[in-house]
Parts: C-alpha cells; structure tokens; sequence
C-alpha cells in the first residue's frame, strides 16, 4: 500500500495501490501516517516527497469500504480524527520540506494531502477535484484550512461548492501548483527540487514553516514576537554561521541541517 525509500536525505513516500487509483483505506491511511511519523523523526531526512502510483496521485476515501461502513452502521469510522488530521497535521508541522509530486488524479482528501504539503510539483495531466459536495459532505483533511491560504476564501468556496475540476493550467494559474512538467518529468522536477531542499538549512526551514502557520492566525505584533525568537534559534545554529562565513569569504555555503 505505502513505498517508503531514501536517498541522498530525501525520504520519498509513495501512495502504492495504482489500481484503486491510490483510493485511501483505513490500512492505507494508517501506512501513510507510519511512513511520515518515520520520515519526521529520522534525522537522516531532511526532506519528504509524496507521490502515487500509475496514473492518479490519491483518488481520495475508498468509498468501497467507505460504503461498507455506512451499511454497517459505523459511518466514517472516526477515520477523520483517527487518520486523516494527524496524516495533514503531521504533514503541515514537520519540521522538514514536504514536496507532492501530484502524477495524475488528486480527489477529496488526495487534493488535501497535496495541499498540505509545502510544494507542489503536477504533471500537464494532473487533475484536482474537491469532491466532497459531490457526496454529500464537508471537506476534511484540512481543505478548510490549506485552500484558501492558496487560492483565498472566496476562490475556496468556489471549488469546493462547485467541485468541478481544476487541470493542471488552471491549477498553476490560482496558486495551487508550484510548477507543471511534461508527464515523464514529474518525479525528476520533484525528486530535484525535494534534494536540493535536502541540502538545504534544514532548521531555516522548519522555522519558516512555523513562522508562516502561525501568523495566519495571529496579530502583527505576536508573529513579529515568534519571528524574533525564531531568528534568535536560527542566528544559534551551525549552519548559519557556517553561511555568514561563506558569504564573507565570497564562498558557497554548505548546509549540515544543524
């Protein structure tokens, strides 16, 4: 269900059930949230790329067990609170650059999954769909949250009452996708971009992913408090002052992570 690899400091995670079109069961959800508890808490990762197999990124819920619930009389099985907010808020939290590298169909909770991480990189061929209404519900994996720091609220709403796909043009055009790459070269863009965050200021990085979450739901003045105390952590580590040092000597920082 879930491949999980590393190399060269980044740990890629793969979506691995390509003839369900990466359909997310209870199984699969709990592999997924394994897989990036593993990535978060290897310090030999300093990067995560997210991806599927064969031709969709993440069609969303199996509705197939989904519907077995319903007929079972557990609902959604406490699947949101048990799988799908830890899986977006560990995704959103980690202290590591996320990169999706969205292949083909990204539905329902798929497009969430994509909109948590930090980067985006879609195929000509990628699709998302908020699908929710389409069946009868609100959105999940934090789509409330993520979209409409994307896209804006009133964009927000429009996708997701509508749910009318989005290809990957428009998709680059609202905000949604960093970059769009001929189909062959989606997972080389991404895998480039993942290991170039890799080689990067690791505990930069995480300080402006904390930074960035935090002011969207703060006053100036509190996200002006973090941003000090923030510099304050980073102005400590290795890595700056082995920069500073580069900088001054006209020389090409190399970044430890530390």
């Amino acid at each position: 269900m879930i491949r999980y690899d590393v190399a060269d400091a980044v740990a890629t995670i793969t979506l691995d059930r390509p003839d369900a079109m990466n359909s997310l069961t209870a199984d699969t959800k709990q592999a997924l949230l394994d897989a990036l508890r593993r990535a978060a808490a290897d310090p030999a990762v300093r990067a995560v790329l997210l991806t599927g197999s064969g031709r969709a990124f993440c069609a969303g819920q199996d509705l197939r067990e989904h519907a077995g619930n319903l007929e079972a009389g557990r609902g959604l099985a406490n699947t949101v609170r048990e799988h799908y907010n830890p899986i977006v808020e560990l995704i959103t939290t980690m202290g590591k650059p996320v990169v999706a590298a969205v292949n083909g169909v990204a539905a329902g909770a798929g497009a969430s999954l994509a909109f948590a991480c930090d980067l985006r990189v879609a195929s000509e061929k990628a699709k998302f769909a908020l699908a929710f209404a389409g069946i009868g519900l609100a959105p999940d994996s934090g789509a409330s949250w993520t979209l409409q720091r994307l896209v804006g609220q009133g964009r927000a709403a429009e996708l997701m009452l509508l749910g009318e796909p989005v290809d990957a043009a428009r998709a680059l055009e609202l905000g949604l996708v960093t970059r769009v790459v001929p189909p062959d070269d989606v997972m080389k863009t991404a895998r480039e971009l993942a290991g170039s965050l890799a080689q990067g200021p690791t505990l930069a990085y995480a300080a402006t992913k904390r930074a960035l979450a935090y002011a969207a739901t703060h006053t100036l003045p509190d996200s002006l408090a973090l941003e000090a105390d923030l510099q304050d952590a980073c102005a400590a580590s290795r890595d700056h002052q082995n920069a500073t040092r580069a900088f001054v000597a006209k020389e090409r920082p190399t970044f430890e992570g530390t």
